[in-house]
């Protein structure tokens, strides 16, 4: 088990491009509509065995970010570029980002298309080395977290993290850490994940074809996180105040429920929050016994309390590595569309079969707590 206070962390701003559109406005107006983003395959795009799948509409590197620079960004990389543009590019630049701001971004293995793209050249060309180097970059993990600094200009600790649907809050614990240490006191985070067919063959070979839940979805979720005197000093006060961050390990499936209890309840009282004020919850929502046990274990800790369930991979699909920071970003756009929840908490929770239990928990900041 282990355990990351936050005091004084902030999420000040959000971004998110997502199977909704390319936007934060349009991420918000869909979790409004509680509109499902799934849509059929295109068998002349994409050869893949899923009939149904959530992808970001119209999305193409080269129309999103233009075509300098871009010649060898792959998909993942370009996600996260764009979504980071939100908070950082051109004219909108937020105060307070500049070159010393960090980032730390999450994702899986990076690209999987990217890997066995490049592998496939080297293995089905007149020679080994007969490959196209300036795509070699794409098949390293930390491809898109480089690339967002350098297209960003961002100069501050760079890092990449990886840890199943729970990635997003590993990204966020790294981000209090960094703030914490003195490293950077603005840091960009959250996590990316694309749709391929690498991806989709992977999964369908993963967990068979009797495997249900959502469609396979992709996108980018990022956040820009500040201590409390930071962002007073920007002009901000802040969207969620991180209260805590708990991990945990559950070695057999049938463990989940008990160590994910024991992390909430871990969460409450390093927090000095009761459970009774918790406001929304939003959870990894995995179809079968995994999702159950994530149920029960918050039946267990809340006990008849009831706090808004909020909806996310039902809608945009299973997001993989993003999966927990669409649930945050799910999170802060629904406070911002229900400001009675100011003041209270929010809860988000991530676990998943090869064993990674994760929870945080926020205080949310609506005007009157500011």
């Amino acid at each position: 088990m282990a355990t990351a206070t936050a005091e004084g962390s902030l999420i000040s701003a959000w971004a998110a491009v997502s199977p909704w559109g390319l936007s934060s406005t349009e991420f918000s107006s869909g979790l409004k509509d509680a509109r499902p983003a799934g849509t059929p395959v295109d068998p002349e795009r994409w050869t893949v065995p899923q009939d149904e799948v959530c992808l970001v509409p119209e999305f193409d590197v080269r129309k999103s970010l233009g075509r300098k620079g871009t010649r060898s960004m792959d998909r993942v990389t370009g996600l996260a570029v764009t979504a980071l543009g939100q908070l950082v590019g051109g004219e909108t630049r937020l105060p307070g980002v500049g070159p010393d701001t960090g980032l730390a971004l999450g994702t899986s293995t990076g690209s999987a298309q990217s890997i066995m793209d490049f592998t496939r050249d080297s293995l089905v060309g007149e020679k080994p080395f007969f490959v196209d180097p300036a795509r070699f970059p794409n098949t390293v993990m930390n491809c898109a977290a480089g690339q967002s600094a350098i297209w960003h200009e961002l100069k501050g600790p760079n890092t990449t993290i990886a840890g199943g649907r729970a990635t997003g809050l590993l990204a966020l614990q790294y981000a209090v850490r960094l703030q914490r240490a003195g490293r950077a006191n603005t840091v960009l985070c959250g996590a990316v994940e694309e749709f391929s067919a690498a991806r989709a063959w992977l999964e369908w070979h993963s967990n068979g074809r009797e495997a249900t839940g959502a469609p396979l979805g992709e996108g980018a979720a990022v956040w820009l996180m500040e201590s409390e005197e930071t962002a007073r000093g920007n002009g901000r006060t802040g969207l969620a105040r991180v209260e805590g961050l708990e991990f945990g390990f559950a070695g057999e499936p049938g463990d989940i429920q008990e160590v994910l209890a024991e992390c909430v309840r871990n969460l409450y009282e390093r927090s000095g929050t009761r459970a009774e004020d918790l406001w929304a919850v939003a959870t990894s929502q995995l179809p079968g016994p995994d999702g159950e046990a994530e149920q029960a274990a918050l039946r267990d800790v809340l006990g008849t309390h009831r706090p808004h369930l909020l909806p996310c991979s039902e809608l945009i699909g299973d997001t993989y590595a993003a999966s927990a920071a669409f649930q945050v970003t799910v999170m802060l756009a629904h406070a911002q569309q229900h400001p009675e929840g100011a003041g209270r908490t929010a809860l988000v929770t991530s676990v998943e079969q090869d064993g990674v239990v994760a929870a945080a928990l926020f205080r949310l900041l609506g005007e009157e707590s500011r």
